[in-house]
């Protein structure tokens, strides 16, 4: 079965939300922590926010965690579907 004839079964987006959401959530408490982990720790969320989000810097926040999370969501999805027509 070829990877875009996946794309018009409601299982595949169901399973693409199960994978992707979870994983973009984990990532974004990652990166949060590997940034600001002693300000997030202390309270200081007003310098989390500088850090990570004021000035534009959102964007270079999320973008990167967005791709990332939709090329896994896909990967992971695709692979699910092709192991289950192997066993039926």
């Amino acid at each position: 079965m070829k990877f875009l004839d996946n794309f018009k079964k409601p299982k595949f987006w169901r399973l693409f939300i199960n994978f992707a959401i979870p994983f973009f959530l984990f990532v974004i408490v990652f990166s949060l922590l590997i940034n600001s982990f002693s300000d997030i720790f202390s309270g200081n969320f007003s310098e989390v926010n500088k850090t990570n989000f004021a000035e534009g810097r959102y964007k270079a926040f999320f973008a990167p965690k967005i791709v990332l999370s939709l090329v896994y969501g896909f990967y992971m999805t695709n692979k699910n579907i092709k192991s289950e027509y192997k066993k039926g």
